[in-house]
């Protein structure tokens, strides 16, 4: 992967990581690097338990795809709902 791919894929994980923290109720305990973590670690999490059930593909694919986003935010929210779990004893 090239550098503006990468930069690419570390923007929409900022992006989709944030979103994910405003559902779970976490934005305010978050910063932008969390964001950015978290939205690229749930986004593999994502596309690998759910992106053979979206018809999205696995970890290679096209990142603007509504499959790959939607698993990807999907995989966000399960990655902070088990952060929530273990930091609070709650889900959200």
């Amino acid at each position: 992967m090239d550098f503006p791919g990468i930069a690419v894929a570390l923007v929409a994980g900022g992006i989709i990581g944030w979103l994910a923290s405003l559902v779970m109720d976490r934005d305010g305990s978050m910063g932008v690097a969390a964001n950015v973590l978290v939205g690229c670690l749930g986004s593999v999490i994502g596309r690998v338990l759910l992106g053979g059930l979206l018809g999205g593909g696995g970890l290679i694919g096209d990142p603007f795809d509504w499959r790959t986003l939607l698993s990807a935010f999907l995989g966000a929210l399960l990655l902070l709902a088990v952060v929530n779990l273990v930091h609070r004893g709650r889900l959200r």
